[in-house]
């Protein structure tokens, strides 16, 4: 009976945390969650049009993935090519198009820095612990064992895997990669990951040609 109580106060407390705020320039809903000062997306972004209205190139095949790199040209893609996972999981984007002046994200939004994802971790606690509180507790989803996986921040990290630099796609499953709009060399930028395995986030830099999922924060 009281684990039953504690659930019922947990989804409570879960739905009661989240907002609606509108839909993004594709007509996806939006909801967003509060975690200390900052106001995070619930959801990975899922957009083909910069804020401007202007299309984001869609690089499907190795050859498109890796022609846009090269160029420096913004584009977007389904994990695996398989538009069924972008409900959940969003799309995957080079940095080119974090970057693009035109705004990948909605307006009032914006791609956080690397110092942001600094700030969210010591908010819940320091990058040691975050990851356990950022990462979805759905057991269908995530490689077993999530460990210390709980959600208590609501973030609801959904681990929808990358493509890497010979345009593959990776650690589905296993692992939630999100940029920054933060560079660190003219060929890398800054990224945040969680992992099944650890209750780490983890923060590295990566080439900007890779594809990673976009979380948005408010303005």
């Amino acid at each position: 009976m009281f684990g039953l109580l504690f659930l019922l106060l947990t989804l409570l407390t879960s739905t009661s945390e989240l907002r609606a705020a509108g839909l993004d320039i594709d007509g996806h809903a939006v909801t967003t969650v509060p975690i200390g000062n900052q106001v995070w997306m619930h959801e990975n972004l899922n957009v083909s049009r910069y804020r401007n209205g202007d299309p984001i190139r869609y690089a499907g095949s190795n050859k498109e993935w890796l022609d846009a790199g090269a160029k420096g040209e913004g584009a977007w893609c389904y994990y695996n090519n398989d538009s069924a996972k972008s409900e959940k999981y969003g799309r995957l984007y080079n940095w080119f198009a974090v970057n693009d002046p035109r705004g990948l994200a909605p307006a009032g939004w914006h791609v956080p820095s690397d110092q942001e994802w600094m700030v969210l971790a010591k908010t819940l606690g320091g990058t040691n612990v975050a990851g356990g509180k950022m990462k979805s507790t759905e057991l269908s989803i995530w490689v077993t064992p999530n460990v210390g996986a709980d959600n208590s921040s609501y973030f609801s990290a959904l681990p929808g895997g990358m493509r890497g630099i010979d345009g593959g796609f990776y650690f589905a499953g296993e692992s939630a990669y999100y940029w920054s709009d933060s560079e660190y060399t003219p060929t890398v930028a800054w990224y945040s990951v969680l992992n099944f395995h650890l209750t780490t986030l983890v923060r590295s830099g990566e080439q900007k040609i890779d594809g990673m999922s976009v979380r948005c924060i408010k303005d």
